[in-house]
């Protein structure tokens, strides 16, 4: 018995040795969705010292510890930490692709992990084929900053047998580039970007499509609230889940981006009703695009 109650004191005693990690939550400012979000990142995380500071407090990144793990939780935190080279790495969230191209075009500073929080591409498309599967001409509005997405959509297309019909809009107070792609798809499928979608394009862009009676796929939850017809996302429990796997590991490891693999289905009902649609179930969606999802 003595023999057995050493070894398994052997067994237990790295686990009582495993140093806790430093993580630092950095923002613009203490906001109630950023002080909830650092409240369940303390809950799920209660072996590492987890807290919240914002840019006005902090140092240039290069005066904090190497060792330190930033979680960067808006632009101004993402601004922060551009400043200079030398520092820790960091895990940007709630950036989206156009933004990140606005600012960085291609290039990708090596300590940055850049989590997406626009839908993927191909996980919209497929969305969009099993909500819809007679639409094959898929309208595709983009602008000059959201241009550099359109040979990616085009290659997730081409296995689903669907077809981009791009339509530049470069005026947004000339509908007539909107009129001439509706005019020409089967449905409309809105790309994060937010030169194009916005509160000012929002009325124009739904009433035009349901005029034509033609749904608008994304491009985020917001729009599906306003008006559009369905769109994938990840909520906070998603992003901790992500966040989770990679404060697990040393961020040599870390990708240079991705998109969390969890995610929900979000529909409007009302709105699918208006196009004779059946009624969207949101879970049995998720779950149909989850087995299409490509394996790591």
């Amino acid at each position: 018995m003595l023999r057995l109650l050493r070894l398994l004191l052997l067994c237990l005693w790295p686990l009582g040795t495993l140093s806790a990690s430093e993580i630092l939550l950095v923002g613009g400012d203490d906001q109630p969705g950023i002080r909830n979000f650092v409240e369940a990142m303390q809950s799920r995380r209660s072996h590492d010292q987890v807290r919240f500071q914002s840019v006005a407090e902090l140092p240039r990144p290069s005066q904090l510890k190497s060792d330190i793990r930033l979680i960067l939780l808006d632009n101004a935190a993402l601004e922060w930490r551009l400043g200079e080279t030398a520092g820790p790495p960091a895990l940007a969230m709630r950036v989206s692709r156009v933004q990140v191209e606005q600012r960085l075009g291609k290039s990708r500073p090596a300590y940055l992990c850049l989590l997406w929080s626009d839908p993927p591409l191909a996980r919209q498309l497929r969305l969009t084929r099993l909500l819809l599967p007679q639409a094959r001409r898929i309208g595709v509005l983009y602008g000059e900053q959201s241009r550099f997405l359109l040979d990616e959509l085009r290659q997730a297309a081409q296995p689903l047998g669907l077809e981009i019909v791009a339509q530049d809009w470069p005026d947004l107070r000339d509908s007539r580039p909107l009129q001439h792609l509706l005019g020409n798809s089967d449905v409309l499928l809105g790309i994060d970007d937010p030169d194009l979608y916005n509160s000012k394009t929002a009325k124009n862009v739904l009433l035009s499509s349901y005029g034509r009676q033609l749904a608008l796929i994304g491009p985020n939850v917001g729009f599906v609230r306003a008006g559009a017809l369905a769109s994938t996302y990840s909520d906070q429990d998603d992003w901790l889940a992500v966040l989770d796997r990679l404060l697990d590991q040393p961020p040599a490891r870390w990708p240079r981006s991705l998109y969390p693999s969890h995610f929900g289905v979000s529909g409007n009902q009302q709105v699918a009703r208006a196009l004779g649609l059946e009624p969207i179930d949101p879970k049995a969606a998720a779950l149909a695009l989850a087995e299409g999802e490509p394996t790591p």
